[in-house]
């Protein structure tokens, strides 16, 4: 039997978000080659929020053909600065030369969800959250990543807000949830609206 609602995801974060919301979903991760996605936007002008909103869709419509009538949440986040478009660190080495290019510099993460039923996509949303990270020590930065630990390669800024990656900032604009992949108020109200669960 297909589930109703499935989020296109296997980040722990977006699950936690859902079931402590006390959603009842499925979670299966798409197959979806985001830069090879990517790739395809190249030189059409597409900007971080455009390219979070592709790849979330993607992801959606991945699962979605397996699961024909199921109700799917896609998401994404990308992090900008400027027109430079950033990924999940490699490797420590890479996450310490994104958080010292990063440091003293305010940035931008674009969190994406879309709604996704068999071939036909019926909602898509953006959120755009503004961060100021404080000017970083290179010593600093590399104590923080020792405690942190290799959890930050998860995080497409090498940081993870909700725990230690809280003492990187300065300032923060824009919703929590956002922040850590979701934009969760305005899913919960387009689902509502779907009739998809109680409201």
């Amino acid at each position: 039997m297909t589930p109703s609602l499935i989020l296109a995801s296997s980040s722990p974060f977006r699950k936690m978000l859902l079931a402590n919301a006390g959603i009842r979903f499925e979670a299966e991760s798409a197959s979806t080659d985001e830069r090879a996605v990517e790739e395809t936007l190249k030189d059409t002008g597409a900007g971080p929020d455009d390219v979070a909103l592709v790849l979330a869709e993607a992801k959606a419509q991945d699962v979605a053909a397996r699961h024909p009538g199921a109700l799917v949440i896609g998401s994404d986040q990308t992090l900008s600065l400027g027109d430079q478009l950033f990924h999940k660190p490699a490797d420590m080495d890479a996450a310490r030369r994104q958080l010292l290019k990063l440091s003293g510099r305010t940035h931008q993460l674009n969190s994406a969800v879309v709604l996704v039923r068999g071939d036909t996509t019926l909602w898509r949303h953006v959120a755009v959250a503004r961060l100021t990270m404080r000017a970083l020590d290179p010593g600093f930065v590399g104590r923080y990543l020792a405690v942190a630990g290799d959890r930050v390669l998860s995080s497409v800024g090498a940081y993870q807000l909700e725990g230690e990656g809280v003492q990187l900032f300065d300032r923060i604009e824009g919703d929590y949830f956002s922040i850590l992949g979701l934009p969760l108020l305005p899913l919960l109200a387009e689902l509502r609206r779907l009739g998809a669960i109680d409201g």
